[in-house]
């Protein structure tokens, strides 16, 4: 390891637009010590590259091309390109916080059995639009919000894990579960998830610890394509195979599946006649028994695959 602290990490994929703001966010870091920007080129085919190079005469600034599509590829690439044993990885179409990396730093510098570290997430909606009123705040953490109060906690249940997009993990914990898997996390325009939720699980059955540090704040950008009605069932349907996926890569796959799937559709449609009256929480229930369509065709086909090959 070098004399450098941390290693921010950036991975994008044709993503021209916001990552300019992105990285220059990281290069403006207000951090006593040295720390090193490494930005994973996944594929891209507009101009990320003429992007980075526009910031080259910084040192800290690193690129690397990752021709392989899909992020937990990418990131595991980062991790190969870091030289730090602490690696805070930032969204291309986020900003951090100027305290960004000192938080996360003092934090895992002060407790050795912190494996996973996120912080507060606020939204930054695009020029003239406001948050739509079909838009529930549960969904809105689709777009990543994430705000678990104004108090340092440590997480016990996965589905509160940090968002990947302000995520912070120790070296040593992600090469003892042999790195990000890349059967989980986005791959080109599929919207496959639930990684993060997979490391907190690893985590807490190993004895690390996560942490919720509000400090640590990143805004996200609201893309305007993300604010149709249909990009939240596609990221509905996609949520229900990769719960699908983490279950089945858990040991937890069969008939059982679709027993779940059944009764989770059922209730997310009993739930949106509930709330007739509530546009935004009428969607919401209306997106999660869609993504147990996704759920259940994920596990139909897993069982298929399995009886085929006996």
């Amino acid at each position: 390891m070098s004399d450098t602290q941390i290693s921010a990490i950036i991975c994008t994929h044709n993503r021209d637009a916001y990552l300019g703001a992105a990285i220059d966010s990281l290069l403006a870091q207000d951090f006593a010590a040295d720390f090193e920007v490494i930005v994973v080129d996944n594929g891209s085919s507009d101009r990320t590259r003429e992007v980075v190079e526009q910031r080259a005469s910084n040192t800290r600034l690193k690129y690397v091309f990752e021709p392989t599509i899909g992020l937990s590829v990418a990131r595991n690439t980062g991790a190969r390109i870091a030289t730090t044993e602490i690696l805070a990885y930032l969204d291309d179409d986020a900003v951090a916080s100027t305290h960004w990396l000192q938080v996360l730093d003092s934090a895992f510098k002060n407790n050795s059995k912190l494996a996973i570290a996120g912080g507060k997430v606020t939204l930054l909606w695009p020029q003239g639009i406001q948050q739509p009123l079909w838009l529930s705040p549960g969904l809105a953490g689709n777009l990543g919000a994430y705000d678990l109060g104004e108090s340092s906690i440590y997480i016990k249940q996965p589905s509160l894990t940090p968002r990947g997009l302000n995520y912070c993990i120790r070296r040593s914990f992600l090469e003892e579960i042999g790195g990000f898997d890349p059967h989980l996390g986005r791959v080109g325009k599929n919207l496959l998830s639930n990684e993060e939720l997979q490391m907190t699980e690893f985590a807490l059955e190993r004895n690390w610890q996560v942490a919720y540090l509000p400090e640590a704040l990143v805004a996200h950008n609201v893309a305007p394509e993300r604010l149709k009605r249909s990009w939240f069932l596609n990221r509905g349907w996609w949520q229900g195979i990769s719960e699908c996926y983490r279950e089945q890569l858990a040991g937890r796959a069969g008939i059982g599946q679709l027993l779940r799937g059944s009764e989770r559709f059922l209730r997310g449609l009993y739930k949106a006649l509930q709330y007739i009256s509530d546009p935004a929480e009428r969607f919401d229930k209306l997106v999660y028994a869609y993504g147990q369509v996704g759920y259940l065709n994920a596990a139909l086909q897993g069982l298929l695959s399995t009886s085929n090959k006996k």
